[in-house]
């Protein structure tokens, strides 16, 4: 697939004057029409039973992708599935397990916010047992072509 820039050179070679005028033309139209947007989301809304209705609602009555409802609603595309998909977040339940994971995380991030190296795993062995020698390994010889 060839790029804009690449496309340019080739009516510039070929002598499509006319053509690189109105492309010319529409790089100006697009620079008059852009403007600059906020960023997406500076945090993320919490999940509640209201905004998962919600997020249902704009499912069912409109042609938006989960994407197009997670920037609308102001939550990753990922809560949008869990709630279209796997009706998650439809009760207001503490007990339920994604309210359950979140309050886990939450108070993991208060607690401590570097992450705790992985305890190193336990030998196998004893360490006043006496290590087995290991065994040689066995020879390996190479076949000549009359061999077989």
């Amino acid at each position: 697939m060839a790029t804009l820039k690449e496309f340019e050179e080739a009516l510039r070679e070929h002598g499509m004057h006319m053509a690189l005028a109105l492309l010319e033309r529409l790089r100006e139209r697009d620079r008059q029409t852009r403007t600059i947007r906020p960023a997406r989301r500076i945090t993320g809304q919490k999940m509640t039973p209201d905004l998962a209705r919600a997020i249902l609602e704009l499912h069912a009555s409109t042609g938006m992708t989960q994407q197009e409802i997670a920037f609308k609603v102001g939550v990753n595309q990922g809560r949008v599935n869990e709630v279209i998909k796997r009706g998650k977040w439809l009760d207001d339940d503490p007990h339920a397990p994604e309210a359950v994971a979140r309050d886990r995380a939450k108070a993991r991030m208060r607690a401590d916010p570097k992450p705790q190296p992985r305890p190193r795993a336990k030998p196998l062995a004893r360490k006043d047992a006496p290590r087995a020698a290991k065994k040689p390994a066995a020879p390996q010889g190479q076949f000549a072509f009359g061999d077989l």
